[in-house]
Formats: structure tokens, sequence, C-alpha cells
């Protein structure tokens, strides 16, 4: 298993906690990017939305592409999932930007394709926002026009979203970037399959994460002849030296207060997406369920928890925490050495 983390561009993670003492600037991102490559994290996860819908729609966020040129141009080992939703964005330009990219830091680019669910975002910043099963349609046709530039020029292509004229986008990566993706409902698990060679999970029980594990090896084995390259999963991380001081934070941060600015997104995150678990609002005070793997706990009992969800099937952990660099630097020196041993054969 890789650890990874997810980029705080929100100012932090947490919808009940106002100040996290990460700011949606730069300087927060670099040195949360900088201090994870130093520790030897492997990927960091650059979401992208034109809102916060962590600290509610009027503060300020980051945008997903311009920092990621900035983040590989600071780190040297680290790789960049950075998200796209193919509504807001026109294919081969995509594709123009990540051959760009991939000359400034070759192999260091990842893709997590999404097929998007903010109505409101859609409507201030003029994306396409077909219904639920076609946004999988228009993404499936994205990655074909991305990947087709980036392998082929001139690319044509006529789909019923997008269409490509004798495209021609140079230079061409050494690499081609490992697309993820994510979604739960039937349409999407069978589109992602299709378009995707890696699987974007938010938190889930074991239970849960075995059998998306399956299911998506299953469904791409049919579809493409091959598995998943890569599962990654999502989860909100608290170490401390006890459990007692543990579950003190826990409830600290998912004490919820339905006045936050932060929930006027989560009745329209759950009506526009076909979840195919509940999701309480109290699970939702830090948003793509980071509190349900439980890896909450001293570090014996954290590190318990990564080694049973490797053996689920996770290969990239993307870790959420607050404030994240420190908690970063925690998670290597405790937590690190726990799982790794481990999976040292005696």
């Amino acid at each position: 298993m890789e650890f990874g983390l997810w980029a705080p561009v929100y100012g932090g993670f947490l919808r009940n906690v106002e100040d996290e003492g990460m700011p949606a600037t730069w300087a927060t991102i670099r040195e949360v990017a900088e201090t994870a490559d130093r520790l030897g994290y492997g990927t960091m996860l650059i979401p992208e939305l034109y809102l916060n819908d962590r600290k509610g729609i009027s503060a300020p966020s980051l945008e997903a592409w311009s920092l990621t040129s900035a983040v590989l141009a600071v780190t040297e080992r680290l790789r960049v999932m950075t998200a796209i939703r193919p509504g807001f964005h026109l294919p081969a330009v995509a594709a123009k930007t990540i051959s760009t990219l991939s000359d400034l830091a070759p192999g260091r680019l990842a893709l997590n394709v999404v097929a998007a669910w903010w109505a409101e975002e859609a409507k201030q910043f003029g994306g396409r926002f077909p219904a639920h099963d076609e946004r999988y349609d228009q993404a499936r046709e994205f990655v074909e026009v991305v990947l087709g530039t980036l392998r082929t020029s001139p690319f044509d292509y006529r789909g019923r979203f997008f269409t490509a004229e004798g495209t021609i986008v140079e230079p061409k990566p050494q690499t081609l970037p490992a697309v993820f993706a994510g979604g739960e409902s039937e349409a999407g698990r069978e589109a992602i399959a299709g378009f995707a060679d890696a699987y974007a999970m938010h938190g889930g029980t074991l239970e849960e994460v075995r059998h998306k594990v399956a299911d998506l090896d299953e469904r791409r084995l049919r579809l493409v002849g091959e598995p998943m390259r890569e599962f990654a999963m999502a989860a909100y991380v608290i170490v401390r030296d006890t459990e007692e001081e543990a579950q003190r934070e826990l409830e600290r941060i998912t004490t919820v207060d339905p006045s936050s600015p932060g929930y006027a997104s989560f009745q329209e995150f759950t009506a526009n997406s076909a979840l195919d678990v509940a999701v309480s609002a109290r699970e939702y005070s830090v948003g793509t369920r980071g509190l349900r793997p439980n890896l909450v706990g001293t570090a014996e009992q954290v590190a318990e928890r990564i080694r049973a969800y490797r053996e689920a099937g996770v290969t990239l952990l993307l870790i959420q925490s607050s404030p994240l660099a420190p908690e970063l630097e925690r998670i290597a020196a405790e937590v690190f050495p726990l799982v790794e041993r481990a999976a040292i054969p005696a």
C-alpha cells in the first residue's frame, strides 16, 4: 500500500471547525506538498471544485490545475492526482495541459475524472450538468478524447458530448497518466470499469471496500481483459498517544452544527449522487466519508486497521487530517514503521 494525501484546497476538511490553521492559500499547499514529498508520501490528490463545499460557498478555495503545476515544480517525487470534471473542460485543451505538465514532471501526473454532483456550482460557472447517468457517458467520451490526442496526432473523434477534428497535441508524454474515477451507482461503476484503469473510493467499511474491489475488478476483466491497476480510498486519520485522546478529538470535530455554511451542500450532494450507502450528517462533517474506515486511535490501532484495508485491496490511502502538515509528520513517524514492519515476512 502507498500512503498519499488529500490537498486541503478548501482551507481544511472540517465542516464544524471554522479555522483549522491551514488557510486556502498557496503557502498552505506548498508546506503540505513539500512535507509529504520529504516524508515519502507517494501521491497528492488535488480536488477540483470551484465553490467551497467544506466552509461554505462564500469561503475561498483554490483551483486545481494551477496548483498542480506549482506542486510539481516544488516537489521531486510526489505524484499529483488532479481531479477534472468533464463538464467544465474541453478534452483536447485538457490534453494539451497534461502534455505540458508531463514534460515538466515526467511520470508524476495522474487524473481523477469526476462525473460531478453539484448543480449550483455548474450553474454559477457554466458547467455542463446532464442527468446522473449521462454524466458518466460524458466522462467516458472525455477520457477517450484526452487519451486519444495524447497517443495519436492528428486525432479525430465524434461523440455525443465532444468532438475532435485533426487535433494535434504535442509533445507526447513519455507515459500516459493513470486515470482514476469514482462512482457507486450501477451506471457509474460499469462506465468506470471501461474508461478508467484505477478506482477512487470514498471511505468505507472493510466489507464495503472488499465488495467494491471485487466488483470493479470483475467488470474491468469483462470489459477490458485486465483488472484495475490501483484502488484508492480516502480516509480521515486521527492518531493520538491514547485511544481516549483520539476519541476526544473525534468528538470535537464531529459535533454537528446544522447552521454551519458547509452544510448547505449536504442535501444537494445526497440528492445528486446515487450512493450505495447512507451518509449521516455526522459522517459528512469531514466529507468523502473519511470517518467510515475508523482510522482513529493509537498508532498501533490505526496501523492494524490500515493493514486490514491493504489486505482488502486498497493500494493507495489518501489521508485527510487537521492540521495536515504536522499530522503527516506524526503518521509517518508513528504509523509508517508499524505498517511496513508487518509487511516484511518473518
